[in-house]
């Protein structure tokens, strides 16, 4: 095959992580100058920056005044886990998936909280299950964006309003990139790592008044550990939702996060956001469209995630490879984007078919990913040269 010439010029930011993502343009540790550093979460200096931080996240995702928004432990997997132990059980529920997370869900639901009815609706990486099959009589939990398959609902016109059951929808990969329509979700879950590129370990947990209704009507029957605990007497915690966290968070990361969704507010909130997020999949999309050698793992183009862009190697004699060489060709491309500090953490996730994984949230720069996608056609060449040679 034709050798390509090693591109000019890389992106000014090789992080391309699916998470934690890239720290916003023109972040530094300066901007947290402010975070107080040495005090009490409980002190009025830190409730007020927890506060902030929530009043923030209502205006910038445009979330309704009577939902609750809550900072909780644990990243997004520690506020959908509080999701699904304090509110499943009071019927029947429907575990929807199609990619590595969901499934984890469901592996909770049926092998932990061993729920005696669950229906599973999945499909394999790269499609969206029979969205007609849900009940919505029933609880429903499923993720908006699958990370590890770039495979996303792209809107919330499958569940009817008038539903009897909750939607508990893991987000994390798609709150402020994707519009979210918070009439159809009773909980929606989501970690500061993506798309503003905040720190790890905090999640968020947003509840409708129907989500509300339910925890202070029904009591599971198992035990509750304290860091899921939401009610006390029957009643909402209230305070978990205004800024007094259940455990101690860290404040730097909360000034961080303030940083993000203030610098979000700057560019135009949830539109210049989403703006910046379809931009950047635009140009990935369109090499990807050209490519003869790469192709989206999500088949319809109407489910393609905007943030996390899986991809499938698909030139043909790649594809006759068993499945361990393809992974370690594939491999092979992301080990040399890396060692040229083009692209860090590009490959597929562990349990998705092999391949890459390009972040395009909205705080990646659009020209990163036009200079990045000739790096792509550089590593690709550089690999298969190297399988001819040992053929």
């Amino acid at each position: 095959m034709t050798m390509i010439s090693k591109p000019d010029t890389r992106p000014a930011n090789p992080n391309f992580s699916s998470g934690p993502c890239a720290k916003r343009p023109g972040w530094s540790l300066e901007a947290l100058a402010d975070a107080p550093l040495g005090r009490s979460h409980r002190a009025k200096t830190g409730k007020t920056k927890l506060q902030y931080a929530i009043d923030l996240t209502r205006e910038v995702l445009q979330v309704p005044a009577d939902w609750r928004i809550g900072i909780v432990p644990a990243s997004d997997t520690g506020a959908v886990e509080m999701a699904l132990w304090s509110l499943l059980g009071e019927r029947g529920v429907d575990m929807v998936a199609w990619e590595s997370f969901g499934a984890g869900w469901v592996t909770d639901v049926v092998k932990q909280l061993k729920l005696p009815d669950v229906r599973k609706i999945e499909a394999d990486y790269g499609v969206l299950p029979d969205l007609a099959q849900i009940d919505f009589n029933r609880d429903v939990v499923f993720t908006w964006n699958g990370t590890t398959s770039g495979v996303r609902v792209p809107n919330a016109d499958f569940i009817p309003a008038d539903r009897e059951g909750l939607t508990i929808c893991d987000a994390t990969s798609a709150a402020f990139a994707q519009r979210l329509d918070f009439t159809k979700l009773d909980v929606v879950t989501f970690s500061w790592q993506k798309v503003l590129g905040g720190e790890g370990a905090h999640g968020m947990l947003i509840l409708s008044p129907r989500a509300v209704a339910r925890l202070e009507s029904y009591t599971p029957s198992w035990p509750m550990p304290k860091i899921f605990r939401m009610t006390k007497g029957g009643k909402l915690i209230e305070g978990i939702f205004k800024g007094e966290t259940i455990n101690t968070p860290s404040m730097l990361c909360v000034e961080d996060y303030i940083d993000a969704l203030e610098w979000s507010k700057s560019i135009g909130g949830l539109d210049g956001l989403v703006g910046r997020a379809e931009a950047n999949f635009a140009v990935l999309n369109a090499f990807v469209e050209k490519s003869d050698w790469l192709a989206n793992l999500a088949v319809d183009p109407v489910t393609r995630s905007n943030t996390s862009v899986c991809l499938t190697i698909v030139d043909p004699q790649v594809a006759a490879l068993d499945k361990d060489a393809q992974a370690a060709f594939a491999k092979g491309i992301v080990s040399a984007l890396e060692k040229e500090v083009v692209a860090y953490d590009i490959g597929a996730y562990r349990d998705a078919p092999s391949g890459l994984r390009i972040w395009t949230g909205a705080t990646v720069e659009t020209a990163d990913v036009e200079k990045l996608t000739a790096w792509l056609d550089w590593a690709f060449a550089q690999q298969k040269a190297a399988l001819k040679a040992d053929a």
